[in-house]
């Protein structure tokens, strides 16, 4: 066995490792022969002294393949995916994955849970009455193939040297290094499966690379890399600096994804997922460029197709497809409240982070794995950057349960929406486009 006392010495004075050096790392760490310390020092080594793009696709593939590679080439057509790196009101997977399936592509996601203050697709879709996470990839293969679409949890083999150097990274202070955020996202996605995969990569107050140009170097790492491993990438680079939709929390995510599919709601979120939708149509082949990828979804949307396909797909996962025609068949919150305005002024600023974690304090999301979460609790968000309010007018709704700690939420909400004398220019939407 290759000793990682070597590897340690050879990366700790800058040295590049050889693609087997790599493998060795990798599979020590899936296998748990190198102590928790000796990972550490790896990680911190890579984050002095980084990595080539040679090693860091290395690094990817190799944590890919640590664990199941999902082949889905049972299922016909071009198989495709998207991924977001996390946000607040951030519903774009349950608005885009029935507009794809709708225009003729196939969507086999699979997802993960809410935790911080970020929101997990799981949880928005276990908040619609009997819908099921769970299948068994034959299953899962039959479903998609035949209807177009499904979303489900990440097999607990999928990637699994990940979760071993994720665990170490977050107390480490290494979560924001480049090669390692890289090979962590994109591993995941490759062993899902997808020929075609477009990355929503977000920047701002929620989100995890705070300035555009560190968010940019992201997405640009992203799409190199990915392209190299043989599948087709393009990423977004989207705002984060205020919620995407006005709706925080599992059932209240649905409602709006349902709200845009229906056609009675416009606005941020429904252009990020027509954007995100139209490269990834782009990159499937179904059209010749970014500009037919939007119409076709936009027309698919206007035909009620992609309401059609959320509907087939909450069925086929065990759920009541009513709750897609009758949103008053979704979870709802014991209690609402009003968050008045403290003063008149414009909104300056939107801490986004803190709108997160006001929905988690009201029941909506979880610090553990294992955390309950109330699917009907969150907030309504009734004012964007540049709005003017009067004092006493309402900044958000809260929506309250058992597992509300509503004072603490209120103080959050209270912090992060900043209030001015002055106009302030409303945040560009998407940032950059990398093809």
């Amino acid at each position: 066995m290759m000793s990682i006392t070597e590897l340690l010495y050879k990366k700790r004075f800058g040295g590049e490792l050889t693609s087997e050096e790599i493998r060795a790392f990798v599979q020590g760490v899936t296998k748990g022969e190198f102590a928790d310390y000796q990972v550490s020092a790896m990680l911190m080594a890579i984050a002095i002294n980084g990595m080539s793009a040679r090693e860091t696709v290395d690094l990817t593939m190799e944590m890919a393949q640590s664990g199941d590679m999902l082949d889905l080439s049972p299922i016909s057509g071009v198989k495709v995916d998207k991924h977001s790196t996390g946000g607040v009101g951030d519903t774009t997977s349950l608005v885009l994955v029935p507009l794809l399936a709708a225009c003729g592509v196939k969507v086999a996601k699979m997802s993960g849970r809410g935790l911080g203050f970020t929101g997990g697709t799981l949880d928005k879709l276990e908040s619609i009455p009997g819908v099921s996470i769970s299948m068994d990839t034959d299953r899962f293969m039959k479903v998609v193939d035949e209807s177009g679409l499904a979303i489900i949890g990440q097999t607990a083999q999928l990637a699994p040297c990940d979760k071993v150097l994720y665990a170490l990274r977050d107390v480490t202070s290494t979560v924001d290094v480049m090669p390692l955020i890289v090979s962590s996202i994109l591993s995941k996605k490759l062993a899902s499966g997808a020929d075609v995969i477009v990355l929503d990569v977000k920047t701002g107050s929620g989100a995890m690379m705070t300035t555009v140009d560190k968010a940019m170097e992201l997405a640009k790492t992203m799409v190199d890399i990915g392209n190299r491993t043989g599948r087709r990438f393009a990423a977004l680079v989207t705002d984060m600096n205020q919620p995407l939709g006005r709706y925080v929390g599992n059932a209240l995510e649905v409602e709006e994804a349902i709200d845009i599919l229906s056609g009675r709601t416009q606005g941020e979120l429904k252009e990020v997922s027509l954007q995100l939708g139209a490269q990834i149509l782009r990159l499937s082949g179904k059209a010749k460029d970014a500009k037919e990828g939007y119409k076709l979804l936009s027309d698919a949307l206007d035909r009620g197709e992609g309401l059609k396909k959320l509907a087939e797909m909450v069925k086929n996962q065990g759920g009541d497809s009513r709750a897609v025609y009758d949103t008053s068949l979704l979870p709802k919150a014991d209690k609402t409240e009003e968050l008045p305005s403290p003063r008149a002024g414009f909104i300056s600023k939107i801490h986004t982070n803190m709108i997160g974690y006001a929905a988690k304090a009201l029941g909506a999301g979880r610090e553990k794995k294992e955390d309950p979460i109330d699917p009907a609790a969150g907030l309504i968000m009734r004012v964007r950057l540049g709005d003017f309010v009067e004092k006493g007018q309402s900044l958000a709704t809260l929506m309250e349960g058992s597992l509300s700690r509503t004072e603490e939420a209120k103080k959050l909400l209270l912090d992060a929406i900043e209030l001015g004398d002055a106009p302030v220019e409303k945040p560009q939407l998407i940032y950059g486009v990398i093809e």
